[in-house]
């Protein structure tokens, strides 16, 4: 039994050093032109780390001015993203098209960097630094390349990241609501309604606000809101419950009536 289980360790440690010495080697590519054509096969062969090993390499000996220095990253920020490792995969997008702007990749990859960061802001209630990083990126790709083919997609996730703002804001303003703290709860509505008007979620602000305000008898402040609810959303079934008590918004060119 003894000599048995020596065996296999005989055998376990002779495969594992073959292994060893089949694996990758960085020191086998004596130039920049080797090394990425290896770093490539193994990309190909989904050896995401090996890939990255090898592209990392190539981003920091590469000169400024090769021709494969862009690829290089392109490369290591996607094996990043198989690794799902999307914090290094945004900075190493972001590095292609912040320094080479001109490169036919520079679209592609400041749509894919923004992706990145919108990846790692993961839900509303976070902390949105990810998803401000990734807004500047959108923002920075239509300003930069205005006729690429990633603008309206850019636009669409862009309207998606600011629902998201907008959902925080309410958020944090209903707790304050619910806690009938309502000054703090009508700061953080009326920031959704001034800043994000256009999204889904500034209707929910506004009803909320128009509650808060008929809570503290702000009476102007709730007429003002029902008007505009009532304006926005004039088929909405909330909207009467919410605003039953409000004026009727004062016709264009009404006159009261007038004395003898």
């Amino acid at each position: 039994m003894p000599s048995r289980l020596l065996l296999l360790v005989l055998l376990v440690a002779t495969g594992a050093l073959s292994a060893c010495r089949a694996g990758f080697r960085l020191n086998r590519y004596p130039t920049n032109e080797a090394l990425y054509q290896a770093a490539l096969g193994e990309f190909n062969k989904k050896k995401w780390v090996n890939a990255i090993t090898a592209f990392e390499k190539l981003t920091n000996d590469l000169p400024a001015r090769d021709t494969l220095l862009p690829r290089s990253y392109w490369y290591l920020a996607h094996a990043h993203t198989r690794q799902r490792e999307h914090l290094l995969a945004a900075q190493s997008y972001s590095r292609l098209f912040e320094s080479f702007p001109d490169d036919t990749l520079a679209d592609d990859a400041a749509m894919e960097a923004a992706r990145s960061y919108r990846r790692l802001w993961r839900k509303p209630s976070l902390d949105p630094t990810y998803g401000e990083s990734a807004l500047a990126t959108f923002n920075a790709l239509i300003g930069l390349y205005p006729s690429s083919e990633f603008v309206e997609p850019a636009r669409a996730e862009i309207l998606d990241l600011e629902q998201w703002f907008a959902t925080k804001n309410y958020e944090t303003g209903i707790f304050y609501l619910r806690r009938k703290a309502y000054d703090s709860a009508i700061i953080y509505l009326r920031t959704v309604v001034e800043r994000w008007p256009h999204v889904p979620r500034a209707r929910d602000a506004l009803l909320r606000l128009a509650e808060s305000f008929e809570a503290i008898r702000y009476h102007e402040d709730f007429n003002e809101v029902c008007a505009r609810l009532r304006r926005d959303y004039a088929g909405d079934a909330e909207v009467p419950r919410v605003c039953a008590g409000a004026r009727p918004a004062p016709v264009p060119g009404a006159t009261g009536p007038t004395g003898p």
